[in-house]
């Protein structure tokens, strides 16, 4: 997201640097207004893990001094904000250098689960100059558990439905993993525990029962041997597709009919909104910021966790009735177009940045 954020700021006329341990996956290729800062951690013998997150400091810091950055913007709290704070304390006799945090949640829930964690990042959202969250659960999660009382502002996250769409080749694409016509369900995610992408297996299983169909995983994780077991034991093998990463993830997302997203949590679910521009149903839970997203039985599906045979019957009612397929799959395009697309969420980050930068003139 942050990669997107950034190109469609250069895309504006905005100076944007990218600063970290490597080049963000979606940036591919050059591009006008933006630049790249790798972070070099060096290893010393005094230290069994090297220190990240200093040398991410230090070269926020240069980078600020050598290219007069206005603001930095970083992405998760931990510990990217903590080097924030460092990298404008070591500017502070020279220059103001604000920054904004975003908070998309793991950074949140790592709390939860390890407690240590939570004086440090509470200090480094207080000490922020401006801070955002990608959705109202996600806010409201981090000022209860935090005990936050600064301003967080909410600003969704987005998509380019110009380049997530179904293009002109969609037919001809689609005949490649479904050559006789069958339906085509697809998961998008980094395959931990927290997707539950046994799940996904469990659901297509019950789908494959009934009518023709392809699974598509897109991705890599943990969790994906247990996957390919269960699709063995299953005896759909071969109609589930383990595609593995992909830089151009939208040529895939826009194939399928409904998108599976049986996740634990989501704060707030870029990968069913992404499917949604796609024209793509997303069937999902309902927890943490998808409700947000998905208006139940309009744009798509919401059910409880773990409750699979739910998500099984509301992906064979779409899949059965090509009208209201369509009609959905329409409506979650127009849902995305409507409430997140870049041209509507850009020029509220702009208005954001401009109103941190006001108060720290």
């Amino acid at each position: 997201m942050a990669t997107e954020l950034g190109l469609e700021l250069a895309q504006r006329g905005y100076e944007i640097h990218f600063i970290s341990y490597a080049p963000p996956i979606r940036l591919t290729g050059p591009h006008t207004n933006i630049h790249y800062h790798e972070v070099e951690v060096s290893r010393y013998p005094l230290f069994d893990y090297p220190p990240y997150d200093l040398a991410l400091a230090t070269r926020m810091a240069e980078v600020a001094e050598l290219y007069e950055l206005d603001l930095l913007h970083v992405h998760y709290a931990i510990p990217h904000s903590v080097s924030a704070m460092l990298a404008r304390q070591m500017l502070a006799a020279k220059r103001k250098l604000p920054f904004v945090t975003t908070l998309h949640g793991t950074d949140i829930t790592l709390v939860g689960q390890d407690r240590s964690y939570l004086p440090i990042t509470r200090f480094s959202i207080m000490e922020s100059d401006g801070v955002t969250a990608i959705s109202q659960y996600l806010r409201e999660r981090t000022q209860r558990e935090f005990d936050i009382k600064n301003h967080i502002e909410v600003i969704f996250n987005f998509v380019n439905v110009e380049i997530y769409c179904r293009g002109q080749e969609w037919a001809r694409r689609r005949a490649e993993y479904a050559p006789e016509g069958e339906r085509i369900l697809v998961h998008l995610s980094n395959f931990r525990p927290i997707k539950r992408i046994t799940d996904v297996v469990e659901i297509f299983d019950r789908v494959r029962k009934q009518i023709p169909a392809k699974l598509l995983l897109i991705g890599d994780g943990p969790d994906r041997s247990q996957a390919e077991w269960l699709a063995v034991q299953k005896g759909i093998h071969d109609d589930v597709l383990f595609l593995g990463k992909q830089d151009n993830v939208r040529e895939k997302l826009a194939l399928a009919d409904i998108m599976l997203l049986p996740s634990e949590l989501e704060s707030f679910g870029l990968a069913a909104l992404e499917a949604m521009a796609c024209e793509v149903v997303p069937v999902v839970t309902r927890v943490g910021g998808l409700p947000e997203v998905i208006d139940h039985g309009k744009t798509g599906f919401l059910a409880p966790v773990g409750d699979v045979d739910t998500m099984a019957r509301y992906s064979l009612e779409l899949l059965t009735d090509q009208a209201r397929l369509k009609s959905m799959g329409h409506a979650a395009r127009e849902s995305a177009r409507e409430r997140f697309s870049a041209t509507k969420i850009i020029p509220q980050y702009e208005d954001f940045y401009r109103r941190v930068l006001e108060r720290s003139s």
